[in-house]
């Protein structure tokens, strides 16, 4: 993945979830996959980048990977509703002209990432939910998928444990309230000209009611881009949009003049933090400067940049 391009700024960043994810409680083989995943999600982007890909695109086709893997929270992945469905958020931004297109509790939509793309894309409206949603992708040749494609045993599984404690669970692992695990997907990109982008995607929470809808597509909360930084979140989400977590970070860095990693810091580990609020964002600025950082216990993440070969990691390091 090493490029031999001259450009010097071109950075993409991804993550898949943050939570209580500790080396003891996965297997050889579930790290291997979740790591595979992340690798292959982020060489799918990195492609578009070097290939002299606009960040939006590179962003999009990211979170698409994402999106497919049944191991990620998102897309394929996504958890099971308290009515055993499934109602997945996402959100992109393009941050050289600040569109944007968001799209929540919609179903039956096998990437809506590519959804929120397309509603960016029209310009009418910035965010779209529900039945209305889906009757804007039907219109616009977004691509469904049957109820057994998001089918999966191990979310199922979750639903009934969920149902059993009547629990809504944060954790999309086991079905202990010490191991929570906050099932998004995002990526933020730095293209060839500077130019930023962020993209986010969800299932939610398993068991949730009421049409809870969390920060992944809230602009600000959860995702965020201007020609500053680029902004992803993934965390307890409720926090994240009452700390408006991802402008948080661009308005630090505008208005304060923090660096990306300060700025980051400040959202994650102090702001976040005394409010109770657990999780991780990923970030990019426009010099292709990365920051990933997290106040739980691990966040699964992946980068590389011009600067930087690509790194996969899953655990907090001491």
């Amino acid at each position: 993945m090493t490029s031999h391009s001259t450009a010097t700024n071109m950075a993409l960043a991804i993550h898949g979830g943050a939570g209580t994810i500790r080396p003891q409680d996965m297997t050889a083989e579930a790290e291997a996959a979740y790591t595979g995943g992340l690798r292959h999600a982020l060489e799918t982007g990195w492609h578009v980048l070097r290939s002299g890909g606009a960040a939006v695109d590179a962003v999009e086709q990211t979170v698409r990977a994402l999106e497919d893997n049944p191991l990620f929270n998102a897309g394929r992945g996504a958890v099971f509703t308290s009515q055993a469905t499934h109602e997945m958020d996402a959100a992109i931004m393009s941050g050289k002209d600040l569109r944007a297109g968001c799209v929540a509790a919609v179903g039956g939509i096998k990437n809506p990432i590519t959804l929120a793309r397309r509603v960016m894309d029209d310009g009418t409206h910035v965010l779209l939910c529900g039945a209305g949603a889906e009757e804007f992708a039907r219109e616009s040749g977004i691509e469904f998928a049957p109820p057994e494609y998001f089918y999966d045993d191990f979310r199922h599984r979750q639903l009934l444990d969920a149902r059993r404690d009547d629990a809504v669970r944060l954790d999309h692992a086991s079905g202990t309230a010490a191991d929570k695990k906050f099932g998004t997907v995002g990526a933020v990109a730095c293209d060839r000209g500077g130019n930023l982008a962020a993209a986010t995607s969800t299932g939610g929470m398993t068991n949730k009611r009421f049409g809870r809808i969390g920060d992944t597509p809230l602009i600000g909360a959860g995702t965020y881009a201007n020609e500053t930084c680029a902004v992803s979140c993934t965390g307890h989400g409720e926090f994240f949009i009452r700390a408006v977590a991802a402008y948080d970070v661009a308005c630090l860095m505008k208005y304060r003049g923090l660096d990306l990693h300060e700025a980051c810091e400040q959202t994650v580990n102090q702001t976040l933090r005394e409010m109770g609020g657990e999780g991780g964002l990923i970030a990019v600025d426009r010099a292709g400067n990365i920051a990933l950082p997290f106040n739980s216990e691990g966040m699964y993440r992946a980068s590389v940049s011009e600067k930087q070969e690509a790194v996969v990691k899953i655990y907090r390091e001491s």
